[in-house]
Formats: C-alpha cells, sequence, structure tokens
C-alpha cells in the first residue's frame, strides 16, 4: 500500500524537528515537504535548521527544501507546528485552499468548531468536522491538547465511568516544554518557577473540552471543576501532573486500579502505528513514575500513573507522567492523522 504523503508547517523548530524524527520510518506517512519562513524559504533544510535532537537529522530530510509555508504545491495533509504568533492565519489559509491540517499550535484549539483530540478519549469529536464547510473551507483544521493537558486527560481517562465532578491539577513541567532555548540556564538550574504563561487557563479550559461529550454539531463541555497549578522544573523531558479528583459515585482503591489496568480504547483496537498497547500503565511502585525512568518507554506515548491513594479533601489522589514533546505534541498529532486515516478522512 502506497504510503499518504504528508508535509510539516514549522519545520525548522523544535517541535517541527520532533515531527521529522517521529515520523522517520512511518508505515502510513511519508514526509515529502518542510514549510518554514520565508527566511528559511529556499535552503537545503540542514542549511536552514539547527538540528537539536539527539542522532542528527535523517539523511533524507535534510536535503529537502524548503518551502514558504503558502499553499502551493504541498500535501493534502500537513502537520502543523506552528509558532502561535503566525498560526492562526497561515492554518486557516491551508484549510481554505483544501488541505487537512493536524495542528500542535494552540490557535484553534477552542474553536467551537475544531476538534480537540486525544483519540484513546474523544474520537467522536472528529464528527465537528463537517461544520467547518460554514466557513467556507474546503480542508479542515484538527488539533491535540497542550502538553500537559494530555498527560491529565489521559490519566482520567479511565477514571470517567466514576463521574469526575472536581478536579485540582498540580504539573511539573520540563523545559523541553518551552521550546529553544528555553528558559534561560541562571532561572532554572536548582529551581522552580511556578509561573507559565497562560497555561493553567490552557489546561483547565481544554480539559473541559475533551472530556465533553459531542452534540449534534458542538460538544458539551465537562460540568466538573477544574483548577490547575502549573511549575516549570529542571527536568529536560516529561511532564508530571498531581491529581486530586472527586467523584460523583464512591469507587473503591480497587475499582479506580482496575479501571488503570484495563484501560484501552479505538487505537488499541485498531491496531494504529502509534498507539501504545496500553495508553495508560498503572506503576505500583511507591516512588514511580518518573521522568528520567519512565518518560521514554513506549516510544513516549503512553501515560503512566501511580501513588494512588486516598484524598483528605476530595476522594482519592495521584500522579501521572507524559512525554510532553512526543505525546504531548509531535506523537499526539501523528496519532490524531492515524484516527483520521483509518476513518477514511483522509481519502
Amino acid at each position: 500500500m502506497s504510503k499518504v504523503e504528508v508535509g510539516i508547517l514549522g519545520a525548522t523548530g523544535m517541535v517541527g524537528q520532533h515531527f521529522i524524527k517521529f515520523l522517520d520510518g512511518h508505515p502510513l506517512f511519508r514526509l515529502t515537504w518542510l514549510g518554514a519562513s520565508e527566511r528559511s524559504a529556499g535552503k537545503r533544510y540542514s542549511d536552514a535548521a539547527k538540528w537539536h535532537l539527539g542522532g542528527g537529522a535523517p539523511e533524507a530530510i535534510a536535503g529537502l527544501k524548503v518551502e514558504e509555508a503558502k499553499p502551493g504545491n504541498a500535501p493534502k495533509l500537513l502537520f502543523s507546528a506552528m509558532d502561535a504568533g503566525v498560526a492562526t492565519e497561515i492554518e486557516q489559509a491551508f484549510a481554505a485552499a483544501g488541505h487537512v491540517v493536524v495542528s500542535n499550535s494552540k490557535n484553534h484549539r477552542m474553536d467551537h468548531d475544531v476538534p480537540l483530540l486525544v483519540p484513546e478519549i474523544n474520537a467522536d469529536h472528529l464528527k465537528l468536522l463537517p461544520t467547518q464547510k460554514k466557513r467556507g473551507w474546503k480542508g479542515q483544521i484538527v488539533t491535540n491538547p497542550n502538553c500537559s493537558t494530555i498527560v491529565l486527560t489521559l490519566g482520567l481517562a479511565p477514571l470517567r465511568q466514576f463521574g469526575v465532578t472536581k478536579i485540582i491539577a498540580t504539573t511539573l513541567q520540563a523545559i523541553s516544554g518551552a521550546g529553544y532555548p528555553g528558559v534561560p540556564s541562571m532561572d532554572i538550574v536548582a529551581n522552580v518557577i511556578p509561573f507559565i504563561g497562560g497555561e493553567e487557563e490552557k489546561i483547565q479550559q481544554e480539559t473541559q473540552k475533551i472530556m465533553g461529550h459531542f452534540a449534534g454539531d458542538r460538544i458539551e463541555p465537562l460540568a466538573a471543576k477544574v483548577s490547575a497549578h502549573c511549575n516549570r522544573v529542571p527536568v529536560v523531558d516529561g511532564h508530571t501532573v498531581t491529581l486530586s479528583v472527586e467523584f460523583s459515585s464512591n469507587p473503591t482503591e480497587a475499582d479506580l486500579r482496575n479501571a488503570f489496568e484495563t484501560f484501552s480504547a479505538l487505537p488499541q483496537e485498531r491496531n494504529l502505528p502509534s498507539a501504545p498497547k496500553r495508553p495508560v500503565i498503572y506503576m505500583h511502585e511507591s516512588d514511580r513514575p518518573q521522568p528520567r525512568k519512565d518518560v521514554e518507554r513506549e516510544r513516549g506515548m503512553a501515560a503512566f500513573v501511580g501513588r494512588l491513594r486516598p484524598c483528605p479533601v476530595f476522594d482519592w489522589k495521584f500522579v501521572a507522567l507524559g512525554h510532553n514533546t512526543v505525546r504531548g505534541a509531535a506523537g499526539a498529532a501523528v496519532l490524531n492523522a492515524e484516527l483520521m486515516h483509518s476513518e477514511g478522512l483522509l481519502d
């Protein structure tokens, strides 16, 4: 079976590089087009971008010519790693021209007609896509959430059956989440920075949309109250989230552990290439999960949870961990596209 040709918008940045690395050797998609700013257009990729990830840029990509991020000769399916400052206009221009844009950028996440997708949680939100025709677009935009929101919602997804009513989440976010060059070393080394601009609001709103239900032509948000505290910590990769949760029912510890350990969803049923066999892995050790020991497992695509215990304020509390630049960015978008391919939406 021939592979689907794909391109990357914002290919020279850190998230763009993670897309390139994640797509290398992909069984369904073949990367043939790279888009970036006018400054990089016309150059070989190896000349336009300084490679920051381990292993070097794939040889086939290093020699590709970078195009300006404008509709023209790009393939139908595009992954967007565009900076938020320019993503709105560029992504909409490609969607209007008939492209399917699967975006990691924040700009369209909360649009009423754009799916904010985590395939194990809300695959049915793809039913929103026909409503985008009202904008006059020939194509579509699908988004993946904030890197911490994905960790939080994957940790909560197995527990939805018990009726989530209140959530308090505290994030310990890796420096790679700030892009390159990221946080100055004199600020982050041996320190914790208790503020990440706009992050708390994104987590609170995105969680309610992702875990909401499809209601014909819109998403009815999850009714639960969500409160987030966000911190930058001196960890390279891996966002940790500590959660306290209140439920409308009265689940036991055994109920919750069984829910974590048996959780599976559509990506696993369809054996999508980037889907981990177990999307949520419960760890029984008292001091796990840990970023340095666990975040690279399962190609960075699973969420790890542990330390489940009673909460004296709400009902239960636990810890969740996920890879912020893989499951929280490039890998999430690729899995979204795989789900769309399996639904026949890329034909």
